[in-house]
């Protein structure tokens, strides 16, 4: 629910798909917690870590492209 609350518009049915396919390429490990109500945690795998670089790097690049589009 916290991923949730962060990204506007962003249908439940969608992040849990998402999560899930993170999950079975070894990107985000899933842990439930036995509590009342059941606790769910995803955290990145360090195959997931290792994609850091390449996701600021895809970043950047997206917000210098857009402002090249606003300065046109």
């Amino acid at each position: 629910m916290e991923i949730h609350r962060h990204i506007a518009g962003l249908a439940p049915k969608v992040l849990s798909k998402e999560l899930k396919d993170l999950e079975m390429n070894h990107l985000v490990k899933r842990t439930v917690q036995d509590t009342m109500p059941v606790t769910v945690e995803y955290e990145l795998t360090d195959e997931g870590k290792s994609l850091k670089p390449v996701i600021e790097a895809m970043g950047n690049l997206g917000k210098t492209y857009r402002q090249k589009l606003v300065d046109k």
